[in-house]
């Protein structure tokens, strides 16, 4: 079976999360209302949709999943009511407004799956004034985490692997946002909101946060652990928060903090994030406050500044080529994409167009069909 298709089962799975968007869909969509499903994979919230009465529904979906959607929507009797847009969101044209956009594009984090991306464009060519969202707001909570295992392997690096130096390593894997599903036992105070997002009015410009939260018990400190609850509708929430009992089934996220501390009831830790949703970046600031100094400004006895920027791996040839001096001149793959692309004039069949790039670059291709499979990459992302 496609590990894409089992990925999609295991969403299925999720009756927690099924059922959250069944009843906030079942709220929201109204008899003969026109519904916009974004990423819609399985096609299972526009088959929601369909079943609380929607009229019609788009379903917009880039994958290859939209084939086994619309397979699914003819064997549930929806095919006259699902219209399958094949494309990124941003990328194609609706021939009406819509009353409904719905999405799942949340994340673990509550951004960065996309979801400020595509709403915000959505809102913006798609969505009829006074029109709904699911989810209308994300909250992003965070809180100290105990967690040894995910921080062994930030220190791995350090333990000369093989009997080498990989220390250069750790500052890169200090450096970087771990998927972890936390247990309830590993939070050690209760988790504070970093902020909120309204997606009705958020965009994807860069935001900040900062939640200020008191240890309950005694712990070891290894980082900060982050989650959401997305507020699908009026009276439904849903959420991969680990203290609650009905919670999705998504992985949190863990930011690492350079060395582990020990964390008393009473004591303050301090989380100060900004995030860059477009680049997926994240800098965390994390201070640690022994007991009453969180309430009186003393010194903290800990204090980290970690961010995903320092822990990309860009190449010293990367970086060259970022340089405004820089001057850039196509490669032979470069030329062959721009041959293709010329060659997309609206007259030209796709037989022809691989004919052609096979003689003009030969070099490039072992065989015609090894040339075609390079032109249907291309045409498959830039055609109409």
């Amino acid at each position: 079976m496609s590990l894409i298709v089992d990925e999609h089962r295991q969403y299925l799975e999720d009756q927690a999360r099924v059922s959250a968007y069944r009843e906030a869909i079942g709220e929201v969509v109204r008899p003969g209302g026109v519904v916009l499903d974004l990423g819609s994979g399985t096609g299972i919230l526009g088959l929601l949709a369909c079943r609380a009465g929607a009229g019609r529904v788009y379903s917009i979906e880039e994958g290859g999943m939209i084939g086994l959607a619309r397979e699914v929507s003819r064997a549930n009797g929806f095919e006259g009511r699902m219209v399958f847009v094949k494309g990124h969101s941003t990328r194609v044209d609706l021939p009406e407004k819509v009353d409904v956009v719905v999405c799942d594009q949340i994340g673990r984090f509550g951004f960065e799956a996309g979801i400020l991306q595509v709403f915000e464009d959505a809102r913006r060519r798609f969505l009829k004034p006074g029109g709904s969202l699911i989810p209308s707001r994300i909250e992003l909570a965070v809180a100290p985490v105990e967690c040894p295992e995910v921080w062994s392997q930030v220190e791995f690096w350090n333990s000369c692997p093989a009997g080498f130096d990989f220390r250069p390593a750790r500052q890169w894997a200090a450096n970087t946002g771990y998927p972890v599903e936390f247990a309830a036992e590993q939070i050690l105070g209760d988790p504070g909101t970093l902020t909120f997002l309204n997606l009705p009015e958020a965009t994807a410009a860069p935001f900040r946060g900062e939640a200020c939260v008191v240890a309950n018990k005694r712990g070891t400190l290894h980082g900060i652990g982050g989650w959401f609850t997305a507020q699908l509708s009026p009276s439904v929430t849903m959420t991969n928060s680990p203290l609650s009992a009905d919670r999705i089934k998504r992985r949190n996220v863990f930011f690492p903090i350079d060395r582990p501390v020990e964390l008393a009831p009473g004591d303050c830790v301090r989380a100060r994030l900004r995030i860059v949703p477009s680049e997926l970046i994240v800098t965390w600031k994390v201070e640690v406050l022994e007991g009453s100094q969180g309430q009186n400004g003393a010194s903290p006895k800990a204090r980290f500044s970690h961010s995903t920027l320092r822990g990309m791996l860009p190449t010293k040839e990367d970086l060259e080529r970022t340089q405004p001096q820089f001057v850039p001149k196509l490669s032979s793959w470069g030329k062959a994409r721009r041959s293709i692309l010329e060659l997309c004039d609206g007259n030209r069949p796709l037989s022809e167009i691989e004919q052609e790039v096979y003689r003009r670059h030969a070099d490039l291709f072992r065989s015609p069909g090894e040339a075609a499979a390079f032109v249907a990459k291309v045409i498959n992302r830039y055609s109409l």
